[in-house]
């Protein structure tokens, strides 16, 4: 390390060493450095650069996304309820059921994410707890959320992440019982052939329940009660949850990229033989693999530079949209997915063929399916469409990122939007909001919390 490195070091220590305890910065700590290296490892496995501009730093923003999103190992529900139970007087027995005693209390829509321990990818989760208090006393509200987070933010899948939260407030809270509902969502597994790519309906929804106490019986009408809150008519199980589980192994993996995942997991506070994570690091490199830096366009786009432009043409031209063209991406800057649809419009010249449906939907999957920045990529495909098409086309790109939800800011159900315009759609307004107003009488399903309600 620097000498430039050392100064703010140093005195960090020095620091730490007069107030009488001591933890190194977070860049600086042992963990966070391991991950920045087991980073740079993936990345040159994925044949990046890891000097480029705009890269560079993404080992350390990797690292600190995973450490935030798995903070729940180093924190304790204790220390959030028991400074927040209260106590509150119940009804008479025998006249009813409410305050401290008996009634029924449920606290909806608490969004969390968390990492999946199948494939190290974010998921949503939307949560629900329902408890009966006893002992004249109740939880702060604003508690339900924390306990849910502190389950949460380590690498979970969904029903013990239900069990855990029902089993963590029962215990500390005592109630007369717990009931939690959780409706989960975890992005599918992208395919670089475009047509499956193109036809799944980009997530796994599940949705699981756990009960204690008087609601360990879902038949129970407590239970109804309960779900008629939610609007719910039961409660759906599924088998199968990750994507990753059923999806395709590469036959040959570098052990150095495997390697690198195990420290990331070790680095987390988890352990890499537990047997739930014994295949992770393989399903993780093999989300990975599909956005390595690799030469694809030839391939890809063979033949397609032939097609005959029409700008020159006299005649007058019509407006020709392709909308809601699905894609996937990853984000360079933090390894995590976005995903969306581009809309694409330029002019066709009266009685010439529109360019097929087929070459700017591999265009937007070629440009997509890479370590991107959701505004090159609107550029690019603009940029790629521009010979073809006579000069003058219009890009819309709208998309959802899971590294949105899945780091500090945790702003669920957003999402952005880039355009990229070339030609006459860059001085003529009117053109400009005809095709706007194309894609504003779609309806588009592209949300960052996972996209529509489950």
């Amino acid at each position: 390390m620097g000498s430039l490195d050392e100064g703010p070091l140093n005195l960090d220590l020095e620091i730490g060493l007069k107030n009488g305890s001591f933890e190194l910065p977070f860049e600086h700590q042992p963990e966070t450095l391991a991950i920045q290296d087991a980073v740079k490892l993936l990345l040159q496995g994925l044949h990046e650069d890891v000097n480029r501009e705009g890269i560079k730093k993404t080992p350390f923003r990797v690292a600190k996304a995973l450490r935030e999103g798995t903070r729940g190992y180093k924190e304790k529900v204790k220390e959030y309820v028991q400074s927040a139970l209260f106590p509150e007087a119940g009804l008479d027995s025998g006249v009813g059921q409410a305050g401290g005693v008996g009634g029924l209390v449920v606290v909806r829509d608490l969004d969390h994410y968390s990492y999946c321990e199948s494939c190290l990818l974010p998921f949503h989760v939307r949560c629900h707890i329902g408890y009966v208090p006893s002992e004249q006393r109740v939880l702060g509200l604003s508690k339900f959320s924390r306990v849910a987070d502190v389950f949460a933010k380590r690498l979970q899948e969904p029903q013990r992440l239900a069990d855990e939260i029902c089993s963590a407030l029962q215990h500390w809270v005592k109630p007369s019982g717990v009931a939690v509902v959780l409706q989960c969502s975890h992005i599918h597994f992208p395919s670089l052939d475009l047509v499956d790519s193109s036809s799944h309906d980009g997530f796994v929804r599940l949705m699981v329940s756990s009960g204690s106490g008087v609601f360990e019986d879902e038949r129970s009408s407590l239970w109804g009660e309960f779900l008629s809150f939610l609007k719910f008519k039961g409660v759906k199980t599924q088998a199968e949850w990750c994507p990753s589980v059923k999806s395709k192994l590469f036959l040959e993996e570098d052990q150095e990229m495997v390697s690198a995942v195990v420290t990331i997991l070790r680095s987390l506070g988890e352990d890499p033989s537990r047997k739930e994570l014994i295949a992770t690091p393989s399903r993780f490199l093999n989300w990975m693999m599909n956005f390595q830096n690799v030469n694809l366009e030839m391939k890809l786009l063979n033949g397609f530079n032939s097609v005959k432009a029409n700008g020159g043409d006299i005649r007058e031209k019509r407006l020709h949209c392709e909308l809601k063209m699905p894609f996937w991406s990853m984000c360079e800057h933090h390894l995590l997915p976005f995903y969306g649809v581009v809309h694409v419009g330029y002019y066709c010249t009266e009685g010439s063929n529109a360019i097929a449906s087929s070459l700017v939907k591999s265009i937007v999957h070629f440009y997509g399916f890479k370590l991107q920045v959701q505004e090159r990529m609107t550029r690019q495909i603009a940029e790629k469409l521009s010979p073809l098409v006579g000069g003058d086309v219009i890009v819309v790109a709208e998309a959802g990122h899971t590294c949105m939800i899945s780091r500090g800011i945790e702003k669920f159900g957003s999402s952005t939007a880039t355009i990229a315009v070339l030609g006459q759609f860059c001085n003529d307004s009117s053109a400009r909001a005809a095709f706007l107003d194309k894609i504003s009488t779609q309806q588009l399903p592209c949300k960052a919390d996972s996209s529509s309600p489950i």
